[in-house]
């Protein structure tokens, strides 16, 4: 089974209206001065990351970078030199910044490296992280059942010893790159959070749709029923996917530093990371905290226009970005 990562690059950059961090987080009214302590797991299953363009991007957004320590989970090493390092650097910069602008203070990132996430996320979980960003994965039919409920025990197993899981849910429409209508895993775990993606301009948010294999995933999973703890979720009749979003569109994207350069990069790769900044800042141990978003809608920005091919937008709850995007402050509130 292939996992992919869920980064894109916009097709025309000169006219791509992208965000800094600090920008986007601005928007999506970000908390200042919480408590942090919050240790980020990253997982990564390829690629690499480079001291300088950490040191490069940080000093860019004003901020200290963050430690950074690099764990091997089964002889998986930190390898630059490939297109996966593009979603090596996007996922430490979002994090990291997310961070900083919530706490003042430098993150605590450990990068795991390995070949599989499940096994991954044990060994976050192991090590006493308080959040975990994955943003690889692929169709739940590619997985199969016995390896879909084992990936999901690992994160029920993360989540009892505090770990907060999050992963994108794809980048490529309700279809998740197969035929018909198809929800990515990691993300349609229940024990996961699963992260969509939106199209936001300073004027508008929408759901992101830039063509038939270019958008948000989302859906309903045909390998796990609905919980009870989504409520107001349309009947699908499965767990629905995603739980919230932000903006993912690369046409309005993130800047990142990679080789030196400075890049936009969009994709639900970077939702996964900025939420984790944002859950890691607000303490440690939250463990399984979706029943409690679940019940403080007031918490997100719905978003009730646009599509992902199958689905659509409505108001509440939609398999196109779950809740919405981050009413940030209001998230944290939550865990005060």
């Amino acid at each position: 089974m292939t996992m992919h990562p869920y980064f894109k690059l916009p097709h025309d950059v000169a006219a791509a209206h992208a965000w800094s961090v600090p920008a986007l987080c601005a928007l999506y009214n970000w908390p200042t001065g919480l408590p942090g302590r919050g240790k980020i797991g990253i997982v990564e299953l390829g690629g690499g990351w480079v001291h300088q363009d950490m040191v490069a991007f940080f000093s860019r957004v004003h901020q200290t970078p963050p430690k950074i320590t690099d764990v091997s989970v089964d002889a998986t090493q930190n390898s630059p030199g490939s297109d996966a390092d593009v979603e090596v650097a996007l996922d430490i910069q979002v994090a990291g910044a997310g961070y900083h602008i919530a706490t003042g203070q430098p993150a605590d990132i450990t990068v795991l490296w390995a070949r599989d996430i499940a096994s991954a996320v044990l060994k976050g979980a192991e090590l006493g992280l308080d959040v975990i960003s994955i943003s690889w994965g692929a169709d739940e039919k590619m997985w199969g059942v016995v390896a879909a409920h084992a990936m999901d025990q690992a994160a029920a197993a993360a989540a009892a010893q505090g770990t907060v899981v999050l992963a994108a849910s794809g980048d490529n429409n309700s279809g998740d790159g197969s035929p018909g209508a198809n929800v990515d895993l990691p993300a349609g775990c229940p024990h996961v959070i699963g992260c969509g993606g939106t199209r936001l301009t300073r004027a508008t948010e929408t759901v992101w749709n830039d063509g038939p294999s270019e958008g948000t995933g989302g859906g309903f999973s045909t390998f796990f029923p609905m919980p009870t703890w989504q409520i107001g979720a349309p009947n699908g009749p499965g767990r629905m996917v995603p739980d919230v979003a932000a903006n993912a569109d690369p046409n309005t994207g993130y800047h990142i530093v990679i080789n030196g350069q400075d890049i936009v990069v969009g994709g639900t790769s970077a939702v996964a990371p900025l939420y984790a900044g944002l859950i890691a800042a607000c303490g440690t141990k939250l463990g399984f905290i979706t029943a409690k978003l679940w019940a403080n809608p007031v918490a997100f920005h719905d978003i009730v226009m646009g599509d992902n091919g199958q689905f659509r937008a409505a108001i509440g709850p939609d398999p196109c970005t779950g809740l919405g995007s981050p009413h940030a402050a209001r998230i944290a509130a939550l865990f005060a």
